[in-house]
Parts: structure tokens; C-alpha cells; sequence
């Protein structure tokens, strides 16, 4: 380490459930894999099928780098629920789509799952309908690239389309999250991930490490243009989503707005992340570094409150945390979880702007404010993307004979 530079604490990235290290090998089944434009997939056939006969097309998540299908297997299969295996066991054959870059642009990444879609419906044997949809940022990759094929009159024969904890309305990463990122005074993979086409695409409010500004990121604006232009839902299939989160307006209570939730000494000393609180020129971090020697004081305007709002959660701070101190550095953890998609955006039923927004009782609005036909949320709040019995189970009661 040189005698000027800080330690390189950007090593991490942020990840769910779903796209985080597995915990063990993933002993993955016999499958083929797919070559395809900007991606390639696994595919595994239902029990008792010879060929593809009733195809259920599953997306990868939002992540940095190409997409490791064998962590995402883990995932689906290694917690509550085999998600997998009771798709094939009751004769589903299950592709996993994967992405060459996983931060690419949505809009190149939909090219995969047109692809996926064509070549599920050139192996099918006999008419079943196709299911297509993703977990996180693939539930919006599978929506945009549906909703192209329609417009370009291609015919999918998709019969239902889902989304797991996909973010319609936006997600959140706290600001001075974003901002530390880049703070780091060399090159890292976390600020990679936070400034990538698909980051700046998903996320509600982006920092720009140029102006030190926060707003919508001019890649979020082109990419809701791009989603307008094509209908943005698909409409031959039914469109269902679940969410991580909870429906009844019930947040996070353990986390208070304004209070700090991470200290950092030792290692960028004095260093502290508070969370997201309502009002104009509100304090979210105080940044200090040593070498090169630079302070920042990290703010907001005309915020809800996100960190604490429904929705699936992230280990944001936990994962922030553990890498400072793997540097010799001292932490004060509060808080390691926070919102990362809030209910609402993941069912598609409001904006995440407002505060009333964010935290409604879903229960208590019209489903047809919804892009979605049918919804549920979480009875209790769990991670972004957790595969869990009560959700999986009505996604699987809901597929297409």
C-alpha cells in the first residue's frame, strides 16, 4: 500500500440473496446451456419430459460481471423452498438466463431473453404456453423484452409473465452508500457497479461522482422513454409480481430516520452513513479520508423516508461493514439492513417519491392502479429476492396449463 492512498475497500459489490457467494457448492443437475446474443442459459427439463414441453424462462438479477448460474441454482434450491425442483417435479422445464454483464444496459440485456424466448419456442414440443419473467433487475429485462416483441409483432407465446422483488418503480441505495463509492480513492469494482448503464437504469436517484449532485440519471429518463415506446407492460400475457416486502404500510421499525446507522474510524476515520430522513438539505454521510486528504458532508433534498420504508431489504451497511473491518478498520453497525425495494415499486402500484406512496397499505388501493394483473406481497418482511415458500408457491399455482 502506498504511503498517499487509502486501502482498496472496493472489492464488494452489492448483492441479494440470489446473487450473493453461496455458502456451499451448488451441486447443480445435468443440464444444456444455451449460447446466446449478450448472454446463455441453463436449461433443465421437467421430470418425465424428453425435450422442452412446458418452458419457464427465469432471469438473473442485478449484479457486477457475467452471471454465475450455479450461484443463482443455489439460491432457488438452497433455501426455504426448492424453487427448481418443484417446477420440474411438476413437469415445468426451468431455463436460467444469464448475462454476459449483469450491469449492461437493459435494453442490450433484453436481447438475451428475446433469444432465450425464440429458441425455448423452436425446442418446444407441442403448444404450452411459455412463462418468462425474472428476480430483480430480470423481471425488468423480461418486461422490456416482451413488450418489444409485441410491438415488433413477434409472436413469444408467453401465456403468463412474473417479476420477483423487481424494482418498476425504482430501487434505492442509500446516497452516501453511493457516494462513498466513489470516495475511495482508487478504482473498485463497487463504484463499477454503482455508476453502470443498469444501476443508473433501476436506480430512483443516482449520485453523480462528477457534480457531487444526486437526481434522475439521464440513463433512467432514456430508459423510461425506451419502456413507453414499446406499451411498457406486455399485454398478450398475464402479468403477476411478487414483492419482498410487506403490504400492509408496515417499514422497518428498528430503522430511525436521521440516526446514524455505520461509523467508521481507523480507516477512513470519522466516517458516519445516517439514514434517510424527510426534508431539504438533510445529512446522509460525512465522508473523511487521510491520503489523498479530503472531507465530505453528503446531502439530500425532498427525500421520503427510504431506508426504513416496506420492502425487500439489503445488507447494504452489513456488507459495507464487513469489508472495512477485513481492512484492520473499526466499526459501529447499527443498522445492517435497509430498503432496497420498496412494495409499492414492486408491485408496480406507485411512485416512490412520495411519502404517503411509499409507505400505503396496499391492501387498502385499487389492483388496477397496478401494471400488474395480480400481485402479493410478503406477510412479513424478508430479503430482496429471498425464495420463500409463500410466494413461491402462489407464482407456481399461477402458471399456465
Amino acid at each position: 500500500m502506498s504511503a498517499t492512498t487509502e486501502p482498496n475497500v472496493g472489492t464488494f459489490t452489492l448483492a441479494g440473496p440470489l446473487t450473493a457467494a453461496a455458502t456451499a457448492p451448488a451441486e447443480v443437475p445435468e443440464h444444456r446451456e444455451w449460447p446466446l446474443p449478450n448472454g446463455f442459459a441453463w436449461v433443465f427439463p421437467g421430470e418425465g419430459n424428453e425435450g422442452l414441453r412446458r418452458p419457464v424462462i427465469m432471469a438473473d438479477g442485478f449484479n457486477l460481471g457475467r452471471s454465475r448460474l450455479d450461484v443463482l441454482y443455489h439460491g432457488l434450491e438452497g433455501g426455504a423452498f426448492p424453487f427448481v425442483s418443484e417446477l420440474r417435479r411438476r413437469g415445468r422445464d426451468v431455463i436460467l438466463l444469464g448475462f454476459e454483464e449483469r450491469s449492461a444496459s437493459i435494453l442490450d440485456n433484453a436481447r438475451a431473453a428475446e433469444s432465450a424466448i425464440m429458441r425455448a419456442i423452436a425446442e418446444r414440443t407441442g403448444y404450452a404456453p411459455l412463462t418468462v419473467g425474472g428476480f430483480s433487475m430480470g423481471g425488468i429485462v423480461t418486461r422490456y423484452a416482451l413488450a418489444r416483441m409485441e410491438m415488433q409483432r413477434i409472436d413469444h407465446q408467453t401465456g403468463l409473465y412474473f417479476s420477483y422483488d423487481s424494482p418498476h418503480c425504482g430501487a434505492s441505495v442509500p446516497v452516501g452508500v453511493q457516494a462513498f463509492s466513489h470516495f475511495i480513492p482508487v478504482a473498485n469494482d463497487f463504484a463499477r457497479q454503482m455508476d453502470s448503464p443498469a444501476a443508473r437504469q433501476m436506480l430512483w436517484r443516482h449520485y453523480d461522482k462528477e457534480t457531487g449532485k444526486t437526481g434522475t440519471a439521464p440513463e433512467r429518463l432514456q430508459f423510461l422513454d425506451a419502456l413507453d415506446r414499446v406499451g411498457s407492460w406486455p399485454r398478450i400475457p398475464r402479468t403477476i409480481g411478487v414483492a419482498n416486502g410487506r403490504g400492509d404500510g408496515t417499514g422497518l421499525p428498528e430503522v430511525v430516520p436521521g440516526e446514524v446507522v455505520l461509523r467508521i474510524d481507523g480507516i477512513y476515520p470519522g466516517t458516519a452513513f445516517y439514514t434517510q430522513a424527510q426534508g431539504d438539505d438533510v445529512t446522509v454521510a460525512y465522508l473523511n479520508r487521510r491520503f489523498p486528504q479530503a472531507e465530505r458532508t453528503v446531502t439530500t433534498d425532498g427525500f421520503p423516508e427510504l431506508d426504513g420504508a416496506p420492502g425487500g431489504t439489503l445488507h447494504t451497511y452489513t456488507i459495507l461493514a464487513d469489508a472495512i473491518t477485513r481492512l484492520g478498520g473499526t466499526v459501529d453497525l447499527r443498522h445492517g439492513e435497509v430498503c432496497f425495494v420498496p412494495s409499492v415499486s414492486a408491485v408496480a402500484l406507485r411512485d416512490i417519491a412520495r411519502q404517503d406512496d411509499l409507505y400505503a397499505n396496499i391492501a387498502g388501493l385499487d389492483p388496477e392502479q397496478s401494471g400488474l394483473d395480480d400481485f402479493l406481497c410478503s406477510s412479513t418482511t424478508t430479503a430482496h429476492t429471498a425464495v420463500t415458500e409463500e410466494l413461491c408457491a402462489w407464482l407456481i399455482d399461477r402458471l399456465p396449463d
